[in-house]
């Protein structure tokens, strides 16, 4: 389908948009953007995981003929409640675009639905990839739906490309900001703190990715990420620290080009994107770019030392099964006992190594073996903090 879909001023043809996760980062930078391009799309499903009053806000201003409530008390009697809502807003027929913007591997089953009925998935929820890329893939193929990456990385990516075959492609450099402790030696991290990790120098996200950025493990999801996305074996995507979050990716070419994306760090150019890939239309409220007032852009190599959990991460990538999703789920794990204040920053990649070496080789061949492999990562980190 076209991401546009319709003409503008076409209410009878606008797209319908359903967003997971509406009252998180994402989420509501997409209601942002929507707002925005009324005349472009409709607003006609809303989740959340428990925040009923921002929740119930969007409703009022939205109208939207679906509202969901996974987990918490609040709103209305006529939301729907629970996980399922995740899928059946997803799969309504009057969405042709899902917004998944969940956080984590809650979001895989959305994802397969909302593929396996035709829907234009515009992807934020990278764990759906990283836990089931080859299921994600298969279900795309049998509902003739598709992915559009919300990602920075991976939509430079995919601008990048144009209509490239992954043969035309030597390699794939993602960009890392380096979060709040690149400059960090082993003893100051050891101590770090959430507030600490929170701090994040150039990108406002929500609490999980955030400390995600300041290990490094959301560049290990991305790589998985992009593997699956753009069909590029691991040993030609590489990740390379770039502070200012202006460069959001490149491409280099066979034959020694090099590609770019460069933009201002918000999310909206991505979401925007998202939805209207292939197509740009204009949009007044994506921040305009000054070359002269973002310079200087400045690389730098990764300090795997310092942050094993990348590492940790595309080893699981590269062998494949169960580890992928064993990685996740511990890191997801870790990151939430971290934020309780449970575990210690240096803990959180310690605990995933350890949950790699003991579990990374469970059988993962379908989603059923996925799921026990991601529940047993996560009994296995929270018994040990």
């Amino acid at each position: 389908m076209s991401g546009v879909g319709a003409s503008a001023g076409d209410s009878s043809m606008r797209p319908g948009v359903a967003i997971l996760g509406s009252t998180g980062s994402i989420g509501t930078t997409a209601l942002r953007v929507l707002a925005r391009q009324r005349d472009r799309f409709r607003v006609v499903a809303l989740t959340a995981h428990a925040n009923a009053a921002l929740l119930a806000e969007q409703e009022a201003a939205w109208s939207p003929a679906f509202v969901g409530l996974v987990t918490g008390t609040g709103g209305r009697d006529a939301w729907a409640r629970g996980t399922d809502a995740l899928v059946e807003a997803a799969t309504r027929d009057d969405v042709d675009v899902v917004i998944n913007a969940v956080v984590g591997a809650a979001g895989l089953d959305a994802t397969l639905a909302s593929l396996e009925a035709g829907k234009r998935v515009a992807l934020a929820n990278k764990e759906s990839l990283v836990v089931a890329g080859e299921l994600v893939a298969e279900a795309a193929a049998r509902g003739g739906g598709e992915i559009v990456p919300v990602d920075s990385e991976h939509s430079a990516i995919l601008q990048c490309l144009g209509d490239h075959a992954p043969s035309d492609v030597r390699r794939l450099v993602i960009t890392a900001s380096g979060g709040p402790f690149r400059t960090w030696d082993a003893a100051r991290l050891a101590g770090a703190t959430v507030a600490d990790a929170l701090n994040h120098p150039t990108w406002s996200m929500g609490k999980k990715i955030t400390v995600d950025s300041a290990t490094l493990a959301n560049k290990a999801l991305e790589v998985i990420e992009a593997h699956f996305l753009f069909g590029v074996p691991y040993d030609r995507i590489e990740v390379v620290v770039h502070p200012q979050s202006i460069v959001h990716s490149m491409v280099e070419f066979i034959d020694g080009s090099v590609v770019a994306q460069l933009g201002v760090p918000s999310m909206e150019l991505p979401v925007l994107y998202a939805l209207t890939h292939p197509e740009r239309v204009v949009d007044s409220g994506v921040p305009r770019f000054d070359p002269v007032q973002a310079s200087p852009l400045t690389f730098e190599p990764v300090r795997h030392d310092a942050f094993p959990a990348l590492g940790f991460g595309i080893a699981a990538g590269r062998a494949g099964g169960a580890a992928p999703a064993v990685f996740n789920a511990a890191n997801e794990t870790a990151v939430a006992l971290f934020l309780e204040g449970r575990m210690t920053f240096g803990q959180i990649a310690t605990r995933i190594g350890e949950a790699l070496d003991a579990l990374g080789g469970m059988v993962g061949g379908d989603r059923i073996a996925l799921l026990a492999a991601d529940a047993a990562a996560r009994t296995f980190v929270r018994e040990r903090a």
